[in-house]
């Protein structure tokens, strides 16, 4: 299962090199973001976040509850106790100014008050901070109000705030200063994020740990209404990776919400089968082991579920549900195991059933979700490399059956959203396969803008809105193939063997095959095709001279090409080939080839290995 990282989901991009209008514009959205990922500021029921209006001490106290390692210790909004005369206990801020109260960052006034809905100056918000942070009256040089302003400036809490002396604090000032708090220093020298438990990036608050750190979650959603403690207008929903709505959860969907920035993260992955191990033991299992592969598990529920203490066994029949980091955080059992595979055969074996003295089939198939799983049949049965399969687990049983090719053509969009005439469903999941069982994940959007023929599709599945959510290609991408550099071919003496050196995925091998030989020249790209771990064949591949590249793209002259994921790139000096990185390399100081393969993958051309020469 591919780990997720969370910074794809809601990464804060900062903008270099612009004009300072619009570096100051994505720096406000960046503060913004962060101060509501931890809920030290939200939006009003209409998620207007309102920076120009005035803070109250009231909201001050709220703030600094969300600003601190007591943010989650809190009973419920308005049970605290009733300390002034104008707070009663149903006020909605006795808990936090209780809280504020007794650790020292606010004080009443002489009169018994508190005053709750007095707007917030400069120098009292500054005050507040400073004592959060552990700095008393024998840290500041003269008196209020000048000693805690020049204090609050010297440690960079003002930075960006508009507000003066004595001037009533906005909450756009309010939003910078709570931002600044997390990056000063606490009397400790110890950067006070980080005594959250956050982190830091190039001095400022490294977004992703915020936001991993102040999800709720992981739940199951059931198929019914959410459970979420805010409003849905205007709700920001990611489904797998991807900008969605609520409309498209689907029950046992794994999610995740933010209160603060109002976003909701969904995950459809999940996975049938047997169970055939639980490691270390089956008392209190951290791994699991499904339809052959192996998953960590990520949560107690999820523990609890697999363990002998619930009566989970090896043969049980279950549907894993993988959270955001790819973990197993829920569990199926029974008759809701439900789920139908499709995909290509990678190979069986029999085995035997010696509780019940019969033969059952292990198949291994290489299915759509980008996933080799292997299936325990309850019968004997015998299948082809590179069959097409459908597969279904359902409660105890589980049953495999043949299904017949099913072409396609078309164009695909350049916004990868549609193949043809079809629309690709969101989810959908695409395999890259050739008759040997070998497969190759891809995402629509490797395939954006390539035409494909009949011959490259060998099967597709429609929902009931007739959008594709499966798609099995016939090596339309040229991605399963691998490929490499030829330094050169020799002949022996007697011109009965050729030995071979080559380099591929960074390392260089040396092959003699008796009685093989290959249609190849060295000194240039190839392709190596292996069929159970032999090197079956060895082809030449196009190049071109480069002149200019860059991290995704390569050119020459008027022409433009795509970088396969993962290209290989070499330096070429004296009679060695080494592998490098792209970033080390430029068509300037060297002469760049680039190796692609041929028009023959529809999806093809991309180019899969680079070769430098020093000019």
């Amino acid at each position: 299962m591919k780990k997720r990282i969370l910074a794809l989901l809601l990464v804060l991009t900062l903008m270099l090199g612009i004009c300072p209008t619009a570096w100051a514009s994505d720096t406000a959205a960046s503060v913004q973001q962060t101060v509501q990922t931890l809920g030290i500021m939200v939006g009003d029921a209409d998620g207007q976040m309102r920076l120009d209006s005035p803070v109250s001490r009231a909201e001050l106290t709220k703030m600094l509850t969300a600003a601190s390692k007591y943010k989650d210790t809190l009973g419920e909004v308005g049970s605290g106790f009733s300390l002034f005369s104008d707070v009663k206990q149903g006020h909605w801020a006795s808990e936090y100014i209780r809280l504020a109260v007794e650790q020292g960052w606010v004080v009443g006034y002489v009169d018994g008050t508190f005053r709750p809905d007095k707007t917030v100056t400069l120098e009292e918000a500054c005050a507040t901070l400073l004592r959060l942070l552990g700095y008393g009256s024998e840290d500041l040089a003269g008196s209020y109000p000048q000693a805690q302003l020049s204090k609050a400036a010297a440690i960079g809490l003002r930075d960006q705030v508009s507000a003066g002396a004595g001037e009533e604090l906005s909450r756009r000032d309010c939003m910078y200063l709570f931002y600044n708090l997390l990056t000063a220093d606490t009397k400790d020298g110890q950067v006070y994020a980080e005594t959250l438990g956050y982190k830091l990036s190039g001095g400022e608050v490294d977004y992703a740990s915020v936001l991993s750190d102040n999800l709720s979650g992981p739940f199951v959603y059931g198929g019914g209404g959410l459970n979420l403690p805010f409003g849905t207008d205007g709700i920001t929903v990611y489904r797998d990776g991807k900008k969605s709505s609520l409309s498209a959860l689907t029950q046992y969907d794994v999610y995740y919400y933010n209160s603060g920035v109002k976003t909701l993260w969904a995950y459809s992955d999940r996975v049938s089968g047997s169970i055939s191990s639980l490691s270390p033991n089956a008392a209190a299992p951290t791994q699991v082991t499904v339809a052959g592969n192996t998953y960590d598990i990520g949560s107690s529920e999820a523990t609890y579920a697999l363990s002998a203490l619930a009566g989970a066994a090896k043969g049980d029949k279950v549907t894993l549900l993988f959270g955001m980091d790819g973990s197993v955080v829920s569990v199926l059992s029974g008759s809701t195991v439900d789920a139908v595979y499709y995909g290509v055969v990678q190979g069986y074996r029999k085995i035997a059933d010696g509780d019940n003295a019969s033969v059952k089939t292990e198949l291994t198939v290489a299915c759509t979700d980008g996933v080799a799983h292997t299936f325990t049949l309850d019968k004997e049965r015998s299948f082809a490399t590179g069959q097409l399969v459908s597969v279904n687990v359902n409660g105890g049983e589980t049953t495999a059956q043949s299904i017949s090719k099913r072409t396609l053509s078309g164009r695909v969009s350049n916004d990868a959203s549609k193949l043809g005439t079809y629309t690709l469903a969101a989810g959908a999941q695409i395999i890259d396969t050739d008759d040997d069982g070998n497969f190759v994940a891809v995402t629509p959007e490797r395939l954006a803008g390539a035409s494909l023929a009949g011959s490259d599709v060998k099967y597709y599945l429609l929902d009931g809105n007739n959008q594709i959510t499966s798609l099995i290609l016939d090596d339309a991408t040229g991605d399963i193939w691998n490929y490499g550099y030829l330094i050169e071919v020799k002949s022996s003496q007697d011109g009965k063997t050729e030995t071979y050196r080559f380099v591929t995925g960074g390392e260089e091998y040396t092959l003699s095959p008796m009685n093989t030989s290959y249609a190849v020249e060295g000194g240039k790209g190839i392709t190596l095709q292996y069929q159970d771990g032999q090197l079956e064949n060895m082809q030449n591949i196009e190049s071109v001279k480069l002149t200019s590249l860059s991290a995704t793209m390569a050119y020459a002259n008027n022409q433009s090409y795509e970088l396969a994921d993962g290209v290989q790139v070499y330096l070429k000096k004296d009679k060695g080939v080494y592998a490098t990185d792209i970033d080390t390399i430029n068509t300037n100081d060297y002469t760049v080839t680039g190796y692609y393969d041929s028009a023959r993958h529809s999806a093809g051309g991309l180019i899969r290995v680079l070769v430098a020469v020093q000019k």
